[in-house]
Protein backbone atom coordinates (compact mmCIF):
# COMPACT_ATOMS: atom_id res chain seq x y z
CA UNK A 1 0.00 0.00 0.00
CA UNK A 2 2.06 2.99 -1.58
CA UNK A 3 -0.95 5.64 -1.04
CA UNK A 4 -3.88 6.00 0.35
CA UNK A 5 -5.13 7.90 -2.85
CA UNK A 6 -4.59 4.73 -5.30
CA UNK A 7 -7.48 2.83 -6.30
CA UNK A 8 -7.72 -0.67 -5.20
CA UNK A 9 -9.53 -4.08 -5.89
CA UNK A 10 -12.29 -5.36 -2.93
CA UNK A 11 -12.80 -8.31 -4.43
CA UNK A 12 -15.91 -7.85 -6.95
CA UNK A 13 -15.39 -3.80 -6.17
CA UNK A 14 -13.35 -1.90 -7.86
CA UNK A 15 -12.20 1.29 -5.98
CA UNK A 16 -10.84 5.15 -6.49
CA UNK A 17 -9.29 5.13 -3.51
CA UNK A 18 -8.37 3.34 -0.35
CA UNK A 19 -10.62 5.62 1.92
CA UNK A 20 -13.81 4.48 3.22
CA UNK A 21 -16.31 6.54 4.70
CA UNK A 22 -17.64 4.38 8.00
CA UNK A 23 -21.20 3.65 8.63
CA UNK A 24 -22.52 6.64 10.66
CA UNK A 25 -26.05 6.58 11.98
CA UNK A 26 -28.07 9.91 11.01
CA UNK A 27 -32.14 9.19 12.16
CA UNK A 28 -32.75 10.94 8.87
CA UNK A 29 -35.31 8.59 7.69
CA UNK A 30 -38.95 9.23 8.75
CA UNK A 31 -40.97 6.46 7.53
CA UNK A 32 -37.81 4.37 7.13
CA UNK A 33 -37.54 5.11 4.15
CA UNK A 34 -34.62 6.68 2.25
CA UNK A 35 -35.12 10.23 0.71
CA UNK A 36 -33.78 12.97 -1.46
CA UNK A 37 -31.52 14.67 1.54
CA UNK A 38 -29.71 11.21 1.79
CA UNK A 39 -29.24 11.64 -1.78
CA UNK A 40 -27.40 14.40 -1.55
CA UNK A 41 -25.51 13.39 1.46
CA UNK A 42 -23.94 10.52 -0.16
CA UNK A 43 -23.69 12.10 -3.48
CA UNK A 44 -21.28 14.99 -1.61
CA UNK A 45 -19.30 12.21 -0.33
CA UNK A 46 -19.10 10.15 -3.07
CA UNK A 47 -16.67 12.14 -5.72
CA UNK A 48 -14.10 9.28 -6.04
CA UNK A 49 -11.14 12.59 -6.20
CA UNK A 50 -12.40 14.27 -3.32
CA UNK A 51 -14.73 11.99 -1.31
CA UNK A 52 -14.54 7.88 -0.24
CA UNK A 53 -13.31 5.46 -2.25
CA UNK A 54 -15.90 3.49 -0.90
CA UNK A 55 -18.72 4.70 1.28
CA UNK A 56 -20.59 2.36 3.66
CA UNK A 57 -24.37 3.75 4.82
CA UNK A 58 -25.98 4.35 7.76
CA UNK A 59 -26.84 1.56 9.76
CA UNK A 60 -30.10 -0.09 8.17
CA UNK A 61 -32.63 -2.56 9.45
CA UNK A 62 -33.49 -5.62 8.33
CA UNK A 63 -36.93 -5.83 9.35
CA UNK A 64 -39.20 -3.80 11.88
CA UNK A 65 -38.27 -5.83 14.49
CA UNK A 66 -34.64 -5.00 14.14
CA UNK A 67 -35.02 -1.32 14.14
CA UNK A 68 -33.98 0.51 17.65
CA UNK A 69 -33.59 4.01 16.98
CA UNK A 70 -35.81 6.83 15.89
CA UNK A 71 -36.00 7.33 11.78
CA UNK A 72 -33.56 5.26 10.88
CA UNK A 73 -34.18 3.73 7.25
CA UNK A 74 -35.02 -0.24 6.27
CA UNK A 75 -34.63 -2.30 3.58
CA UNK A 76 -37.80 -5.72 4.07
CA UNK A 77 -40.17 -3.99 1.62
CA UNK A 78 -40.36 -2.69 -1.93
CA UNK A 79 -41.03 0.46 -1.45
CA UNK A 80 -38.22 0.73 1.16
CA UNK A 81 -35.84 -0.71 -2.11
CA UNK A 82 -36.93 1.95 -4.24
CA UNK A 83 -36.53 4.76 -2.03
CA UNK A 84 -32.73 3.84 -1.66
CA UNK A 85 -32.46 3.66 -5.82
CA UNK A 86 -31.89 7.66 -5.44
CA UNK A 87 -28.93 7.12 -3.09
CA UNK A 88 -27.30 4.80 -5.15
CA UNK A 89 -27.97 6.28 -8.40
CA UNK A 90 -26.13 9.74 -7.04
CA UNK A 91 -23.83 7.66 -5.72
CA UNK A 92 -22.75 5.59 -9.15
CA UNK A 93 -23.16 9.30 -10.81
CA UNK A 94 -20.11 10.74 -9.00
CA UNK A 95 -18.05 7.25 -9.96
CA UNK A 96 -18.33 6.50 -6.06
CA UNK A 97 -19.41 3.07 -4.71
CA UNK A 98 -21.64 2.00 -1.76
CA UNK A 99 -22.60 -0.82 0.12
CA UNK A 100 -25.45 -1.20 2.59
CA UNK A 101 -24.66 -1.84 6.65
CA UNK A 102 -27.45 -4.26 7.51
CA UNK A 103 -28.54 -4.31 11.28
CA UNK A 104 -30.28 -5.99 13.61
CA UNK A 105 -30.36 -4.39 17.21
CA UNK A 106 -32.25 -6.41 19.19
CA UNK A 107 -32.43 -6.22 23.07
CA UNK A 108 -31.39 -2.17 21.96
CA UNK A 109 -34.64 -1.22 21.27
CA UNK A 110 -38.23 0.26 23.05
CA UNK A 111 -41.47 -0.78 22.82
CA UNK A 112 -42.33 2.04 21.26
CA UNK A 113 -40.65 1.23 17.90
CA UNK A 114 -41.03 -2.84 17.66
CA UNK A 115 -44.22 -4.03 15.97
CA UNK A 116 -47.42 -3.79 18.07
CA UNK A 117 -45.62 -2.32 20.78
CA UNK A 118 -43.70 -5.50 21.84
CA UNK A 119 -40.93 -6.35 23.69
CA UNK A 120 -37.35 -5.97 21.75
CA UNK A 121 -35.65 -9.56 21.43
CA UNK A 122 -32.62 -10.80 22.32
CA UNK A 123 -30.75 -14.17 22.95
CA UNK A 124 -31.26 -14.02 26.36
CA UNK A 125 -33.85 -12.06 28.87
CA UNK A 126 -30.96 -9.08 29.85
CA UNK A 127 -31.76 -5.41 29.42
CA UNK A 128 -28.53 -3.68 28.03
CA UNK A 129 -27.32 -1.19 29.78
CA UNK A 130 -27.94 1.47 27.24
CA UNK A 131 -29.98 4.35 26.11
CA UNK A 132 -31.75 4.88 22.91
CA UNK A 133 -33.20 7.77 20.61
CA UNK A 134 -37.09 8.43 20.57
CA UNK A 135 -38.88 11.34 18.84
CA UNK A 136 -40.87 13.06 22.01
CA UNK A 137 -42.97 15.83 20.40
CA UNK A 138 -41.15 16.14 17.10
CA UNK A 139 -38.00 16.30 19.28
CA UNK A 140 -35.13 13.64 19.73
CA UNK A 141 -34.70 12.47 23.51
CA UNK A 142 -32.80 9.57 25.08
CA UNK A 143 -34.41 6.90 26.81
CA UNK A 144 -33.47 3.89 28.70
CA UNK A 145 -33.88 0.61 26.55
CA UNK A 146 -37.22 -1.64 26.95
CA UNK A 147 -36.44 -5.01 28.51
CA UNK A 148 -36.35 -7.71 26.38
CA UNK A 149 -37.81 -11.43 25.52
CA UNK A 150 -35.65 -14.14 24.70
CA UNK A 151 -35.94 -15.81 21.25
CA UNK A 152 -37.07 -19.18 20.86
CA UNK A 153 -34.88 -21.22 19.12
CA UNK A 154 -37.61 -21.58 16.32
CA UNK A 155 -37.74 -18.39 15.42
CA UNK A 156 -34.09 -18.18 14.76
CA UNK A 157 -34.29 -19.37 10.93
CA UNK A 158 -36.68 -16.52 10.39
CA UNK A 159 -34.65 -13.74 11.27
CA UNK A 160 -31.42 -15.61 9.38
CA UNK A 161 -34.00 -15.17 6.18
CA UNK A 162 -34.60 -11.38 6.68
CA UNK A 163 -30.97 -11.21 6.62
CA UNK A 164 -30.83 -12.69 3.94
CA UNK A 165 -33.86 -11.01 1.95
CA UNK A 166 -32.67 -7.68 2.98
CA UNK A 167 -28.92 -8.47 1.55
CA UNK A 168 -30.71 -9.45 -1.93
CA UNK A 169 -32.94 -6.03 -2.02
CA UNK A 170 -29.61 -4.07 -1.20
CA UNK A 171 -28.36 -5.51 -4.32
CA UNK A 172 -32.05 -4.87 -5.97
CA UNK A 173 -31.51 -1.50 -4.80
CA UNK A 174 -28.31 -1.36 -6.78
CA UNK A 175 -25.92 -1.01 -3.55
CA UNK A 176 -22.61 -2.60 -4.60
CA UNK A 177 -22.43 -5.29 -1.05
CA UNK A 178 -23.28 -5.36 2.02
CA UNK A 179 -21.67 -4.89 5.10
CA UNK A 180 -23.23 -7.05 7.93
CA UNK A 181 -23.33 -5.22 11.46
CA UNK A 182 -21.90 -7.55 13.43
CA UNK A 183 -20.59 -5.48 16.20
CA UNK A 184 -21.29 -2.53 19.09
CA UNK A 185 -23.60 -4.87 21.00
CA UNK A 186 -26.22 -5.52 18.60
CA UNK A 187 -28.23 -8.62 17.98
CA UNK A 188 -25.15 -10.58 16.28
CA UNK A 189 -22.98 -9.49 19.14
CA UNK A 190 -25.48 -10.51 21.77
CA UNK A 191 -25.30 -14.12 20.62
CA UNK A 192 -21.32 -13.97 21.01
CA UNK A 193 -21.08 -12.23 23.78
CA UNK A 194 -20.69 -14.58 27.18
CA UNK A 195 -22.59 -11.34 29.33
CA UNK A 196 -25.72 -11.36 26.83
CA UNK A 197 -25.69 -14.71 25.74
CA UNK A 198 -26.97 -17.01 28.85
CA UNK A 199 -28.72 -19.41 26.41
CA UNK A 200 -28.30 -23.34 27.24
CA UNK A 201 -29.33 -24.43 23.97
CA UNK A 202 -27.33 -24.80 20.35
CA UNK A 203 -27.27 -21.27 20.68
CA UNK A 204 -25.31 -21.09 23.98
CA UNK A 205 -22.58 -21.98 26.46
CA UNK A 206 -19.60 -23.07 24.03
CA UNK A 207 -17.82 -20.69 21.85
CA UNK A 208 -19.08 -22.77 18.95
CA UNK A 209 -22.14 -22.63 19.96
CA UNK A 210 -22.89 -18.48 20.53
CA UNK A 211 -20.54 -17.69 17.17
CA UNK A 212 -23.90 -20.56 15.40
CA UNK A 213 -26.03 -17.54 14.72
CA UNK A 214 -22.91 -15.11 12.98
CA UNK A 215 -22.47 -18.21 11.10
CA UNK A 216 -25.98 -18.98 9.72
CA UNK A 217 -26.31 -15.47 8.91
CA UNK A 218 -23.17 -15.16 6.73
CA UNK A 219 -23.98 -18.29 5.37
CA UNK A 220 -27.48 -17.59 4.28
CA UNK A 221 -26.02 -13.75 2.85
CA UNK A 222 -22.84 -15.06 0.69
CA UNK A 223 -25.21 -18.11 -0.42
CA UNK A 224 -27.68 -15.16 -1.99
CA UNK A 225 -25.10 -12.37 -3.22
CA UNK A 226 -21.72 -14.11 -3.00
CA UNK A 227 -18.59 -13.32 -0.59
CA UNK A 228 -17.18 -11.10 -3.15
CA UNK A 229 -20.18 -8.40 -2.41
CA UNK A 230 -20.55 -8.53 1.73
CA UNK A 231 -18.12 -7.65 4.09
CA UNK A 232 -18.29 -7.45 8.07
CA UNK A 233 -18.00 -5.27 10.79
CA UNK A 234 -17.30 -6.92 14.21
CA UNK A 235 -15.78 -5.45 17.80
CA UNK A 236 -13.58 -7.92 19.65
CA UNK A 237 -12.92 -5.41 22.39
CA UNK A 238 -15.32 -2.75 22.20
CA UNK A 239 -17.85 -2.49 25.33
CA UNK A 240 -20.74 -1.11 23.51
CA UNK A 241 -24.17 -1.55 24.59
CA UNK A 242 -23.24 -2.77 27.91
CA UNK A 243 -22.02 -6.32 25.99
CA UNK A 244 -18.36 -7.62 27.47
CA UNK A 245 -17.10 -11.71 27.08
CA UNK A 246 -15.24 -13.49 29.76
CA UNK A 247 -12.10 -14.77 26.34
CA UNK A 248 -12.69 -12.47 23.78
CA UNK A 249 -9.17 -13.73 22.16
CA UNK A 250 -10.80 -17.36 21.44
CA UNK A 251 -13.79 -16.18 20.83
CA UNK A 252 -13.00 -14.14 18.00
CA UNK A 253 -10.06 -16.20 16.58
CA UNK A 254 -13.33 -19.11 16.06
CA UNK A 255 -15.15 -15.87 14.44
CA UNK A 256 -12.10 -15.82 12.38
CA UNK A 257 -11.92 -19.21 11.59
CA UNK A 258 -15.48 -19.41 10.44
CA UNK A 259 -15.48 -16.41 8.14
CA UNK A 260 -11.97 -17.10 5.90
CA UNK A 261 -13.95 -20.11 3.71
CA UNK A 262 -16.70 -17.39 2.72
CA UNK A 263 -14.29 -15.29 1.18
CA UNK A 264 -15.68 -12.00 2.25
CA UNK A 265 -14.42 -8.88 0.38
CA UNK A 266 -13.54 -7.46 4.00
CA UNK A 267 -13.64 -7.34 7.11
CA UNK A 268 -13.90 -3.98 9.19
CA UNK A 269 -12.70 -4.63 12.83
CA UNK A 270 -13.17 -1.61 15.55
Amino acid sequence: MRSLFEPCQVDSITLASRIVMAPLTRNRAPGSLANARMGTYYRQRANPTTGAGLIVTEATAISHQGQGYADVPGIWSAEQVASWKQVTDAVHAEGGKIVMQLWHVGRVSHTSLQPGGAAPVAPSAITAQTKTVLLVDGQPKFEPVSAPRALDAAELPGIVQDYRRAAANAIAAGFDGVEVHAANGYLIDQFLRSSSNHRSDAYGGSIENRARFLQEVMQAIVAEIGGARTGIRISPVTPANGVSDDQPQPLFEHVARLLAPMDLAFVHVI
